[in-house]
């Protein structure tokens, strides 16, 4: 199978060690087989819904991709957005200097930039999959889902299994999900045909627009919506409403009262922009001291 490869550059700080070890805790992803230097996936490719395989090693500067069909300017896209690559980042340092408490953070994770879901689709899927589940379980039904249903691509020697595109779990049974759910899959999938469900339509909304219309989809409720829009869509400048654990992070953090409200955080949260995402992403990546943004254990059970 030919191979095609591109690179793309960072602007701004970008280490992809990070990235890396990030994903390889990250219960979503910790079953990639890994070799410490790549980062290798198949996906059904938002641009067509046509399942890609996609290896990515460091480069100076940014990263080397190579992909197993011809990256169109879509294909592009959606990896820049995966390692959050398709935002200048020149500024997000520099949020520090006025914020001792991110500049630390900013310190102890130098070049670290959120690492998105494969596609929003994706991330809606697996928001539905996890509620009221451990991350473990959620992570093996939403493996056996690819394995069933989804195109088997190699990458690099090894077989993935891509998680399946919408059209194919639109009719499709047997998910091993609870009926419920299999019907909130089946509602994603229609949304994301018809293209709502999708990172062109989210990111040329407003973020507040862009959870609002999230949160009415079947199944996702306002912690889901979040996590679609910043760790799906890849949007950089979204604050979580409703996320008392990240709440609780910033509590400690920065000292704020117990019975503070939802708009004490969301204040706090205005002196991140245009990088508010990034920065709810570090503080959520450094709480536990692995790069990841749960604790490990059962899944909130907020939607």
């Amino acid at each position: 199978m030919p191979v095609h490869g591109f690179t793309l550059t960072a602007e701004g700080p970008f280490d992809f060690g990070a990235c890396l070890r990030f994903v390889e805790d990250w219960p979503a992803t910790s079953a990639l087989p890994s070799d410490g230097r790549a980062l290798r996936f198949a996906y059904a490719a938002e641009s067509d819904w046509l399942p890609i395989g996609v290896s990515v090693t460091a480069a100076p500067d940014g990263v080397a991709v190579s992909t197993t069909r011809a990256p169109g300017p879509g294909i592009r896209g959606e990896v820049a957005r995966i390692l959050s690559l398709d935002v200048d980042g020149a500024g997000f340092a520099k949020l520090g200097e006025a914020d001792p408490v991110l500049g630390d953070l900013l310190r102890r994770r130098p070049g670290l930039r959120p690492v998105c879901f494969w596609s929003p689709w994706e991330a809606a899927c697996w928001a539905v999959i996890v509620q009221r589940s451990s991350m473990l379980i959620a992570s093996r039904l939403k493996q056996r889902i690819a394995e069933r249903y989804g195109a088997k691509v190699i990458v690099d020697g090894r077989t993935y299994a891509a998680f399946p595109p919408p059209v194919t779990l639109l009719e499709a049974g047997g998910l091993g999900l609870p009926a419920q759910k299999e019907e909130w899959v089946r509602g994603l999938a229609r949304a994301a045909l018809d293209g709502v469900l999708t990172t062109e339509h989210l990111r040329a909304l407003s973020p507040e627009e862009a959870l609002a219309q999230l949160r009415a989809l079947p199944g996702v409720g306002p912690f889901s919506a979040g996590l679609i829009l910043i760790r799906g869509a890849g949007a950089p400048d979204a604050f979580p409403g409703d996320e008392p654990r990240l709440f609780a992070m910033l509590r400690e953090a920065y000292g704020l009262p117990e019975d503070a409200p939802p708009a004490a955080y969301r204040k706090l949260a205005e002196a991140w922009r245009p990088y508010r995402s990034w920065a709810s992403f570090l503080f959520r990546a450094s709480a536990y001291g692995v790069m990841d943004d749960r604790a490990p254990g059962r899944a909130p059970d907020r939607d």
